[in-house]
Formats: structure tokens, sequence, C-alpha cells
């Protein structure tokens, strides 16, 4: 049975803000609602290279190497800002996004992944929150932890979908206000680039 505080810390984690939530928003208000859903499965998915380490041990290596940590902290930090800076510089184009809704599944899918994969925290999350509720009389340790991950991916999941829906279903509004379109998305790079700082300042 899984632990009602495990459910509940996991619901707060999910809901506050971060890079994968903006990214689902804005993909949201950019593009249809599918968009969005497919943005939150990207997501998603980004979890579990984070879940497997932390399963398979790598997450201690992680947590031990300062270099291995900084390598990955700084490709990170890296690419969130390239995608702040994209989209500071797009702002106001929505519209001409909404051409290309069908044909960027693929790319909506792997940037979403790439977020949520080059972000270290993801995996010392999961190597110090998870066993938190793992049973001390657990005949199976591992496939507890592996629960529980499932658990959590699917509420990821179902968050994420409720915010890009919600995002998409305001954008007619904003596609009419091309200023109120610009100011949300300078204000979502911004946010990202905010993310990408402290993500490269952050000692763990």
């Amino acid at each position: 049975m899984i632990n009602p505080e495990f459910l509940l810390t996991s619901l707060l984690i999910v809901l506050a803000p971060g890079t994968g939530v903006v990214y689902t928003i804005t993909t949201g208000l950019a593009l249809k609602w599918r968009a969005s859903l497919i943005a939150a499965f990207g997501c998603t998915l980004g979890i579990v290279p984070h879940m497997l380490a932390c399963i398979l041990g790598l997450s201690a290596i992680l947590n031990m190497s300062a270099q291995v940590f900084s390598v990955i902290k700084f490709a990170g930090a890296g690419y969130l800002l390239y995608l702040a800076w994209n989209m500071w510089r797009d702002s106001g184009k929505l519209e001409l996004n909404r051409k290309t809704t069908e044909t960027s599944a693929a790319k909506i899918i792997l940037k979403a992944i790439m977020i949520n994969l080059l972000n270290p925290k993801l995996t010392i999350f999961f190597f110090s929150f998870l066993p938190l509720f793992i049973s001390p009389n657990a005949p199976s340790p591992t496939r507890e932890m592996i629960l529980l991950s499932a658990v959590f991916m699917g509420i990821t999941l179902i968050i994420f979908v409720l915010y890009g829906i919600l995002s998409s279903g305001i954008s007619e509004y904003l596609l009419k206000s091309s200023k109120a379109v610009k100011r949300i998305q300078q204000a979502f790079a911004v946010i990202l680039a905010g993310f990408a700082l402290k993500l490269a300042l952050s000692e763990k």
C-alpha cells in the first residue's frame, strides 16, 4: 500500500513550478492542447533515466563525485539558457508556431526529455526522497522503489497534462493580444534563465 504521505509530498513537489512545468505551459500556450500533452509525456519520460540511476545506485556516484555532477549541472544550465534565449527571441510569434503542431511532436518530446535529463537535481532527488518511504521490512526494496517511482511518474504526468490543458485553453484569448503573448513568453524566458543560473551556481 502506498504511503499517503508519499502521495501528498509527491503532489506538492510536482505542483511546484519547475523547468518541466514551464516548458509544458509554454507549449500549451504556443500550440494546440495535443502538443501540451506531448510535452507532458516527454517531461515524464525524462524522469526515467534518473529513476533508473537511483535504483541502480548510480546516483550515489553523482552525489560523491563533484566533477561528474558539475559537468552534468553546467550542461543542463547551458541548455536551459539556450531555451530561454530562443523563447525570448521568439516572443510574440505564437501564431507562427501553430503551423508546426503536426510536424513537431518528435521535437517537443525530445526537448522535454532533455530538459529533465540534463537536470542532475532529479537524480539526487530520487536518491534522497524515495528511500524515505521504503518499508524497512519490505521483502524487495528494489521492487518497492520501482512502484513508488511509477506512482511519482503517474502523478507528474497527470499534473503536467492539467497544466498543459489549462494553458492551451486560454491560448485563443492570448493569440488576440500580441502584447500579452510577448510579455508572457518573456516572463517564462526569464524564469527559465533563473532556473539555469540557480542550477549553475548551486553547490549541490
